[in-house]
């Protein structure tokens, strides 16, 4: 089994953190599936408030 990138956990904690506030703690608990799909949620809302078109290949 390969292990996750340490800079794309660090990206991914960077930016739930930032728009939830999470502690560190918090989000190392969160399952890798988990985080990626708060990530695409958070993503989703953005683009919703700025306007943009949803992306057609995002799940």
């Amino acid at each position: 089994m390969k292990a996750y990138p340490a800079h794309m956990l660090r990206e991914e904690m960077a930016f739930i953190a930032y728009h939830f506030h999470w502690s560190p703690a918090e989000l190392l608990s969160l399952e890798h599936a988990e985080r990626r799909h708060w990530c695409r949620s958070i993503s989703a809302i953005n683009r919703k408030l700025d306007g943009t078109p949803a992306n057609p290949f995002e799940v």
